[in-house]
């Protein structure tokens, strides 16, 4: 079976940097293991890097939340803690996006890169109620017989409520999520 972990933003500015949070923190190990787990049974990891650059206050996002964080070229932008042991490693994917979710028009080019012949999408990673859910939504749309898996347990907002919301959002919209509290 083809599988693929994808590991959204899980980068020092969401840990303990610019918008980090408690919860963040205690996400390493489980994601390390499972990025290790995965590329041991020979099977694709991406990372999302949320990416914004030093005009980010005049974007729309900027507008709405208007903290500087992961911009590029800083520590905020790179992986977390343990997490840049992957950051040239076979197998690993490290894709920089500029939004919430990935680009439609880099989703054909990442499927080449992926597979297009992949079974089972698992995610983890923050924010639940942002980025997580955003590339469920851009992974179910290019991975239309996939199954996509969240595990509750590796992902998590800054507010447990959002959090619980889009796990419920992102079930309605058939992704299975496992290991919820």
């Amino acid at each position: 079976m083809k599988k693929v972990l994808v590991v959204i933003d899980y980068q020092k500015d969401f840990v303990d940097g610019a918008l980090g949070f408690k919860k963040a923190e205690t996400l390493e190990q489980g994601i390390y293991d499972k990025v290790k787990n995965y590329l041991q049974e020979g099977n694709k990891v991406l990372f999302t890097y949320d990416t914004h650059y030093e005009e980010y206050l005049q974007t729309r996002e900027g507008r709405n939340l208007p903290i500087m964080h992961c911009i590029k070229g800083t520590d905020g932008h790179k992986l977390y803690g343990k997490l840049k042991d992957f950051s040239n490693t076979e197998n690993t994917l490290h894709y920089i996006k500029e939004g919430f979710g990935i680009a439609p028009k880099d989703m054909l080019r990442l499927a080449y890169e992926i597979g297009e012949d992949i079974e089972e999408i698992e995610l983890v990673g923050v924010v639940t109620n942002i980025c997580v859910v955003s590339n469920a939504v851009m992974l179910q749309s290019q991975y239309r017989n996939a199954d996509i898996t969240v595990d509750a347990s590796l992902c998590a907002s800054y507010n447990e409520g959002l959090h619980e919301k889009a796990l419920d959002v992102m079930e309605g919209l058939h992704v299975k999520v496992v290991n919820r509290a």
